[in-house]
């Protein structure tokens, strides 16, 4: 159980980091000033878990945690100084993106499990930590979520926690649940990053005319 909760720990303070950072870049496209930076980083990195913990009604995890508060400011100051020392800010920004996201698909639906959800409920407030403080972060600085564009992205959060989830249930320990959960997550992911996989999308068709109903 120690192992265990130690493990939890650090994926949780690499999600917040990696987040964090994700979102710093995102501030650093837009130009914005310090408190911009650190407004998305922090947006970014605790969006998810925030709503998580008030769908199911338990204390906000980073409120009793002001030392991962501080890290999220740290990095978002840190990168207002360095971002311009990365040429390919974007590549950056998506890869890390993917990291948080695989992480935090596991640890919500773990955080889930803990605090009584069903299995279904579990995946579903997993993909929620994962991608709603992309979501934020996207809308706040005026771009279309991720989520919302052609490639897979929700789709490897679910898959990731769904892993957890089933193994879990499986009889499979915590620790392995975890570790491959987030391995698909992420592997999915990076797949639809290096081979641009996406979903089908909708394709405009003719409407229908439907003869007037007063005639």
């Amino acid at each position: 159980m120690q192992a265990f909760g130690t493990l939890v720990a650090v994926f949780t303070w690499l999600g917040v980091a990696t987040f964090a950072v994700a979102g710093a870049l995102t501030a650093s496209r837009k130009e914005l000033d310090p408190v911009g930076f650190i407004l998305i980083a922090a947006v970014t990195a605790f969006g998810g878990g925030t709503a998580r913990d008030l769908m199911l009604g338990v204390p906000v995890f980073w409120l009793r945690m002001p030392e991962m508060v501080a890290l999220t400011v740290l990095l978002a100051v840190a990168t207002f100084f360095a971002a311009h020392l990365v040429e390919r800010r974007f590549v950056v920004l998506v890869w890390a993106d993917a990291i948080g996201l695989a992480l935090f698909a596991v640890l919500g639906a773990e955080a889930a499990q803990r605090h009584g959800a069903t299995p279904w409920a579990a995946v579903l407030l997993g993909t929620i930590t994962a991608t709603f403080g992309g979501i934020l972060r996207d809308v706040i600085c005026g771009e279309l979520p991720l989520i919302l564009r052609r490639e897979i992205y929700a789709t490897a959060a679910a898959l990731g926690a769904a892993v957890f989830v089933a193994l879990y249930h499986l009889g499979a320990g915590r620790e392995a649940a975890v570790a491959a959960g987030t391995v698909v997550g992420f592997g999915l992911r990076a797949l639809a990053i290096r081979r641009g996989w996406s979903l089908p999308a909708y394709r405009a068709r003719p409407g229908r005319d439907y003869p007037d109903a007063h005639r």
